[in-house]
């Protein structure tokens, strides 16, 4: 009976998410070159003749560029052949990111990096609203959190591979060169086994949008606040929202942008503050494979939780647990408790990510989830952005400052969501839509 059990519950498993899991795999294809080349990247462009001040500049291109623009790809996502989109972004963010190694002046960097976050952001709203239309309601929190967990494995083995393959096979070279391969590899598994989904529609037409983005006139402000009274007056049952600006997204959007706030923090200042209490490298490198564990691991199984329960206890939890973290980590004296603190914190993350992208999911209105996506996208980098400028000029006054700081914005960001989000905040999965051919 046991060995009839394990291929029952595979073929339940392909039945269940075979539709995305050409794109789980790319994903996590993508990650491995990611992971491989991230931790690389200060120290090649140092070793061109990048000075610091120039270094930052490099770095913030490509958050920058997805700033700008992800938003106006989910746009084009939304009224185009997705898959398409997906494989383009992903070929770019290969050659983009190989050129580096024949392009090595300061200007051409900006400009790679810049183009590369271009690439990334064609490529992951498209991405994610393809995640969007081709799960059930009831599974989209399960769904991103397979999403979140391919994600973090390929982070956790690229740097793994990237490391020995610069070892043996040719330097830092050799990193570029596989974080490319494994671009364009995931653009092939896409292009050949991604399908379309169908559109996603009401069983009645809905009501015109007058939030079309891009906005056709200055008064988009207006317009928004106007969408999000009306919305303010539906109940928090699940019902499919008409506008783009209701409250359920762009509480997520606020909460979002304060969760990244927190990375962009500790991208800045985390090794630093650990060689302050006296880490070595080898300590740094392990607190990263620390936060990335949890994340792995739990991800799927807190998307289940958020299908099964709502979001809302979820968001408030993911939070807190980050917060309180952060105000711990001011009062270490010894590099060693930040471990057991790292994984608590990335724990509040594991279920804070599925939990706000079942918020944006059931927030979407038909037709319109890349767009949301992209929005979504698009706050979190101007957290990280926000955060990445100003954590080393708090740092430069107090190494422990930044972390006051994010804990307050974190904070801020979550009251701020909680009170324009309310009930839309609990993504209960709504009755699936009606599907006809793209």
């Amino acid at each position: 009976m046991t060995s009839l059990a394990l291929p029952t519950r595979i073929s339940a498993w392909r039945a269940q998410w075979g539709p995305i899991a050409p794109l789980l795999v790319a994903e996590f294809v993508v990650w491995l070159g990611f992971g491989g080349l991230l931790p690389v990247l200060p120290i090649y462009f140092t070793e061109q003749g990048v000075d610091l001040a120039t270094l930052g500049l490099v770095i913030a291109a490509w958050p920058a560029a997805r700033l700008v623009s992800e938003p106006i790809f989910g746009w084009i996502a939304d009224r185009s052949a997705r898959v398409p989109m997906m494989a383009i972004g992903l070929v770019l963010t290969g050659v983009f990111g190989a050129l580096p190694l024949v392009l090595t002046t300061p200007l051409a960097f900006i400009l790679l990096r810049g183009a590369s976050g271009l690439a990334a952001a064609c490529y992951d709203p498209a991405a994610r609203g393809y995640l969007t239309d081709a799960t059930p309601p009831g599974k989209r929190g399960e769904a991103f959190g397979l999403y979140g967990a391919a994600q973090m494995g390929g982070l956790l083995i690229g740097p793994a591979i990237g490391a020995f393959g610069a070892a043996n096979f040719g330097g830092i070279g050799f990193v570029f060169i596989f974080s490319a391969i494994a671009a364009i590899a995931a653009a092939v598994l896409v292009a050949l086994r991604v399908r379309e989904t169908p559109t996603r529609t009401s069983p009645a037409p809905p009501a015109p949008d007058s939030t079309e983005f891009p906005p056709d006139s200055a008064t988009l402000a207006r317009r928004a606040v106007e969408d999000i009274d009306a919305d303010r007056a539906r109940t928090g049952d699940g019902s499919v929202p008409t506008s783009l600006w209701n409250r359920g997204l762009v509480a997520a959007v606020v909460i979002n942008a304060g969760g990244y706030y927190a990375g962009g923090t500790y991208e800045v200042i985390w090794a630093l503050f650990l060689e302050h209490l006296g880490a070595d490298l080898a300590f740094v490198g392990l607190t990263f494979a620390m936060f990335g564990l949890p994340v792995l691991l739990l991800s799927p199984y807190a998307g289940r939780l958020v299908d099964r329960r709502g979001s809302l206890g979820f968001i408030v939890f993911g939070s807190i647990v980050p917060i309180l973290c952060g105000l711990a980590y001011t009062r270490l004296e010894t590099p060693e408790p930040s471990v057991a603190l790292i994984l608590a914190e990335a724990t509040g993350f594991a279920f804070l990510n599925p939990a706000l992208y079942a918020v944006v999911a059931a927030n979407s209105p038909i037709g319109r989830s890349s767009t949301a996506q992209g929005i979504f996208g698009a706050a979190g980098t101007l957290g990280f952005i926000v955060a990445s400028l100003g954590a080393g000029v708090l740092a430069a006054q107090d190494i422990t400052l930044p972390f006051y700081v994010f804990a307050a914005v974190l904070a801020s960001s979550l009251v701020i969501g909680l009170a324009i989000g309310g009930q839309r905040l609990r993504a209960r999965p709504s009755p699936e839509p009606v599907a006809v051919p793209a």
